[in-house]
């Protein structure tokens, strides 16, 4: 299995049959391949219920996430305005989120909208973290010139401060916790050793460590 799905896979194991959970672009809109029967998928533009991506005949224009991409609903979606969407996110009635990340820092900060002096908007993201009851991290563990992603404070612009639940790497799972970062799960083949040696914080090893798998 290819790194993008591995992570995706293995976020979407929070998920459980009754959970409406809101999906970013990415990594995280993977996630829907691999959730359980019973997973509703939200978008912010107004829809819950949001199947998979739409292909020839069967895209409709209506039927679009926020990203603008086009799916099909599945059995027992529902659609409404932007406002009563964000009135969900607000509420606390989704499950989880799903977002990627640029910098996560050890108390729980996240920054994933832009780095310094760029000119993208967030979105929904600032309610998303606020909002949701869970918020899961997919992501790669390092930035693509190799630098830590998990650091111990973030130096991009804020996303939402001590939202993050949990980061899934393609090398491990870490959890964020009161006592700090705590490290889960690591991939068959690397000893926790080696993710320390990527990220800024000093991690807790969890004394049930699991392998992740390939």
């Amino acid at each position: 299995m290819d790194i993008r799905n591995r992570i995706a896979k293995r976020a979407a194991e929070y998920f459980k049959a009754g959970d409406v959970v809101n999906l970013g672009v990415g990594i995280p809109g993977m996630c829907s391949d691999y959730a359980v029967p019973g997973v509703m998928f939200h978008t912010e533009n107004g829809f819950i219920g949001v199947g998979p991506a739409a292909t020839g005949v069967q895209k409709v224009e209506a039927f679009s996430n926020a990203s603008s991409t086009e799916f099909v609903p599945v059995f027992g979606s529902c659609a409404f305005d932007s406002a009563e969407s964000f009135a969900i996110v607000r509420s606390g009635r989704l499950a989880a989120t799903v977002l990627g990340g640029l910098q996560i820092a050890e108390n729980g900060d996240l920054a994933n909208w832009t780095r310094p002096g760029g000119k993208f908007g967030m979105g929904g993201a600032m309610d998303l973290v606020n909002g949701v009851r869970k918020v899961i991290v997919a992501m790669e563990l390092c930035a693509k010139n190799g630098s830590p992603k998990i650091v111990k404070d973030c130096s991009y612009p804020l996303t939402g401060k001590r939202c993050v639940n949990h980061v899934v790497t393609e090398q491990c799972v870490i959890d964020v916790t009161p006592q700090g970062l705590l490290l889960v799960e690591v991939l068959d083949g690397l000893s926790p050793e080696d993710i320390q040696r990527q990220v800024e914080p000093r991690l807790i090893v969890s004394s049930s460590l699991k392998q992740m798998e390939r």
